[in-house]
């Protein structure tokens, strides 16, 4: 099961690695769903690099796989989230809100939260596609992918 926990922490570390390629070689500024959507990446390959570095067996497995399927449904949430404010048509879409270091720095973390999700005109801008799909696709894609990867880890075949 190791290989498996490396594998899923190598695939955030890549996702996090094109996430500042785009921010900092392509200068795309990231939206503050896009920043959630970060954050939900990082704490999905923490979960699996501890998961790697112990290397559970039995109850502590389910529970690396417990948390990552959590980690996965908050991303997948987030995501689709993201890909509803892209589809809105324009005259539909939030008005621009304040960027999130600015919410950070004046409001309470949980008025911060509910600002982001109750969007904000700039995450409903289309600035990439690949085959068709925008940033938040590909990462719902690749949440799909993690949830799985934690459904197996939670109720697959132990380990011998």
């Amino acid at each position: 099961m190791r290989k498996w926990y490396w594998a899923a922490f190598l695939v955030c570390l890549a996702m996090m690695g094109v996430a500042f390629y785009f921010q900092f070689v392509r200068e795309l500024e990231p939206c503050p769903l896009c920043i959630f959507q970060r954050i939900t990446v990082m704490a999905f390959g923490l979960v699996f690099l501890l998961a790697a570095l112990h290397t559970p067996k039995g109850f502590g497995r389910r529970v690396y796989g417990f948390l990552g399927t959590a980690v996965a449904l908050t991303g997948i949430g987030i995501a689709s989230r993201h890909l509803w404010l892209q589809h809105l048509p324009e005259d539909q879409r939030p008005a621009c809100g304040a960027g999130l270091d600015y919410m950070l720095d004046i409001m309470p973390l949980n008025k911060v939260i509910h600002e982001v999700f109750t969007g904000s005109g700039e995450c409903g801008e289309v600035v990439w596609r690949f085959l068709g799909l925008s940033i938040p696709g590909w990462t719902l894609i690749a949440f799909i992918g993690f949830l799985l990867f934690s459904l197996w880890v939670l109720f697959g075949k132990r380990a011998r």
